[in-house]
């Protein structure tokens, strides 16, 4: 379909647009021609990623001078999807304008997932890959390998062929336009001989859209070696963002328990030890060490360079600002190392504490200044300097250097921000208070901190979702102001969504999760028994989610003793969700492998855990979801209560409110999980009393409240199984899908 949208021809590659899908590219262009922010929620299942794709592509073409599409997933399955979704987008371009609408798109991931290196790729985790592609390809490994060939000896270092041979094309390593999934990409650089990683990393550049991780632009670590030469231009998407929040958090929280300062200590002497022999070796490469680092920073503009025509190619720091930027007790390695010793020794004693303690970055460095002489401003360059120092000396094995490695971003983190961050010491673990197990949790309350830059750098951000609501707030927890915000409705053809609320048993005893519920016998029986039902009126697949792990395992362990799940699995089969990756892997395709064969299962899962944020319900797998009780964060957590209180200071949230809204924008993205096309239908079960105030109804997408009709609120579960077995007789029968097909 080729439509003109307010003076924009738009290249939509379906037959068939929702009227939801044109009010979104409408705000999406408004935001684009405002060149501002926006924040959209447009209901899942209908088609909110092409949408996306299809109008920024359309006003790329229109515009030439608007820049790159920067499209951020979580997962690498949903990369693929975006990737998926591009290229039938382009082959309908190509079809209709031609060559002059060609795209080049590709998806940037990490080394494991590109990796085509035999060896290398077959490495365990992703640490161990990085480590190891280091050793084959790092500047000095190269040249000593060079070397010896050029002197007619033999190499004691091994290459890698894939980057050699990336390497020799120089600027000509460049890929056709097209669109590249990571398995494209692979498949590329095995037919040419190049490296894909190293291939994607380079053509990032020359690309007009580009799918990769959030961490890519939030964690200034990455961002500052991936995505630093992004132009000002840049149209960025946050896609499946409702935790957008959470992951800015995480990406300026550090945690240091004692066997990471053990560990810590260890690598500091492995340095101290490499240091002396460099000195013995090659003193120059050391001292040179250090105006690089400089000359680094200065090309980064984290500092100003010096005057002069050759500014730009030999940045000149004044010595005032030097001193003033990078402390002279830190420029020599030596006196480096020594300074991280230090700081790892003041840490260890601050663990020795017995009780908790909770303090402001800013009392944290005066205590530090006070007993280990190390003062705010050398702590900020920590990172960037042990960075320098790891290249100087040749170590490419930086896994083993993890240790010192999350010291110095501690001490970065903790030198850089007065605000907005606590430091909260607990010597015991909360599950066993009298086993000793301290930590110390620098972390972040302030969400904005982490997305301001981006903010800050690029014309157009856009925050969109499936369950963004209230989306009022997001603004207030990233800080920015939107030019658009919309949350829009879903239109249907027939009624294929149920949402329906559980408050009582068969017996009228009311379910709920509250703290002074939860125990109950009566209340785990009642929700046995609903699982019971529902497992008997429903076809095919059947998705349960609970508040928590050690709630799923409770329940679990009493249905298990009371008969509950033999009674279960007359019906179907049941699989559970378990904090290992793999064995979670599992039993999902072995889930999808009992609805595939007409067994039908259940699966038992938690909400905010792998499955509730990207594993896709959709058709017999999910024809129906329970949402056992409202997920609430652990409200005893000090790092809770302490962003709790920073956001009633600073934004002026209620504790409740934002406890609240974060617990339902948790149910809503489990219940979702099964409606993934409008052609698609599914029951909603919210099993908890706390449902049937508006205080939380209110606060769930409007595309679920709008058909939370009055007769499906407040009912016992014999009366949701007869709303259960009504609904899915109507859908199984025919109807005229008109645009849905």
């Amino acid at each position: 379909m080729i439509f003109n949208l307010e003076g924009l021809t738009v290249y939509f590659p379906y037959e068939y647009l929702y009227p939801e899908q044109y009010k979104y590219m409408q705000e999406l262009k408004r935001g684009l021609d405002a060149k501002g922010h926006g924040c959209l929620e447009m209901p899942t299942g209908t088609g909110k990623t092409i949408t996306c794709l299809a109008l920024i592509t359309s006003y790329q073409l229109a515009h030439p001078e608007c820049g790159k599409l920067i499209y951020c997933t979580r997962t690498v399955p949903e990369m693929e999807k975006v990737l998926a979704e591009l290229r039938v987008l382009q082959a309908y371009r190509e079809k209709h304008v031609g060559e002059a609408a060609a795209m080049l798109a590709l998806g940037l991931s990490s080394r494991k997932n590109m990796c085509v290196h035999p060896r290398v790729a077959e490495e365990g985790s992703r640490e161990s890959v990085d480590a190891r592609c280091r050793q084959l390809t790092a500047s000095w490994v190269r040249e000593k390998h060079n070397s010896a060939l050029a002197s007619g000896e033999e190499p004691t270092t091994e290459l890698c062929q894939f980057f050699e041979d990336y390497e020799r094309e120089g600027p000509d390593a460049v890929l056709p336009p097209g669109v590249y999934t990571l398995a494209d990409l692979r498949q590329f650089g095995r037919t040419k001989g190049w490296c894909p990683y190293f291939t994607a990393r380079h053509m990032i550049k020359c690309s007009n859209v580009i799918v990769y991780n959030y961490q890519y632009l939030l964690d200034p670590k990455v961002s500052s070696l991936v995505s630093r030469e992004l132009e000002k231009e840049c149209v960025v998407v946050f896609d499946e963002a409702h935790n957008i929040d959470n992951v800015c958090i995480e990406a300026l929280s550090v945690n240091l328990r004692q066997q990471t300062l053990d560990v810590a200590g260890r690598n500091i002497t492995a340095l101290s030890a490499k240091i002396e022999r460099a000195k013995q070796t090659d003193e120059r490469r050391l001292r040179a060490e250090y105006d690089a680092l400089v000359n680094g920073l200065a090309n980064q503009g984290v500092l100003p360079r010096g005057g002069g025509e050759d500014a730009i190619a030999n940045p000149v720091i004044p010595a005032d600002i030097l001193r003033e930027a990078v402390p002279g007790n830190i420029r020599r390695a030596e006196h480096f190392v020594a300074f991280m010793r230090r700081l790892v020794e003041y840490l260890k004693q601050r663990l020795k504490a017995t009780q908790v303690e909770q303090e402001t970055p800013m009392a944290f460095l005066a205590h530090l200044s006070q007993t280990a002489a190390i003062d705010g401003k050398t702590l900020k360059f920590c990172h960037d300097r042990l960075t320098s120092l790891l290249k100087t000396l040749e170590i490419v094995d930086t896994e083993e250097f993890n240790a010192v490695s999350l010291v110095a971003d501690f001490g970065t983190l903790v030198g850089t921000y007065e605000k907005g961050f606590a430091l909260i010491l607990e010597p015991y673990d909360e599950r066993y208070p009298n086993i000793p197990d301290p930590v110390l949790q620098l972390s972040c309350l302030d969400a904005s901190l982490a997305i301001a830059p981006v903010f800050e750098r690029f014309d157009n951000v856009f925050i969109t979702s499936g369950t963004l609501s209230p989306i009022d707030l997001y603004p207030k927890l990233l800080s920015f102001n939107p030019v658009a915000c919309i949350s829009l409705p879903m239109t249907l053809t027939r009624d294929c969504l149920c949402p329906i609320v559980i408050t009582r048993g068969a017996d009228q005893q009311a379910v709920s999760t509250k703290f002074d519920m939860r125990d109950d016998p009566g209340v785990i029986q009642n929700y046995g028994r609903i699982l019971i039902d529902m497992a008997a009126s429903v076809p095919d697949g059947l998705v349960a989610f609970f508040v928590s792990y050690s709630y799923m395992e409770q329940i679990v362990s009493k249905w298990h003793e009371t008969g509950v799940l033999q009674n279960v699995m007359q019906h179907k089969l049941v699989f559970i969700e378990t904090q290992d990756v793999v064995e979670t892997s599992l039993a999902l395709d072995n889930y999808r492998r009992a609805c595939n064969c007409g067994r039908g299962a259940v699966f038992l899962s938690v909400a905010r855990g792998k499955v509730a944020e990207g594993i896709d319900f959709d058709r017999h797998y999910g024809r129906a979801v329970i949402m056992y009780g409202v997920p609430y964060q652990y409200t005893l957590s000090r790092i809770l209560r302490a962003r709790l209180e920073y956001l009633r200071e600073t934004f002026q949230i209620k504790e409740a409110d934002f406890l609240a809204f974060d617990a339902v924008r948790q149910a809503a993205q489990c219940v979702g999980r099964v409606i993934r096309s409008k052609a698609d239908y599914g029951l909603m079960v919210f099993a908890d009393k706390r449902y049937n105030s508006h205080d939380k109804r209110g606060k769930l997408p409007g595309w679920i409240t709008t058909h939370l009709k009055e007769e499906r609120l407040n009912l016992s579960t014999d009366m949701a199984v007869h709303v259960a077995r009504t609904f899915m007789r109507e859908m199984a029968q025919p109807y005229d899908r008109g645009y849905n097909n």
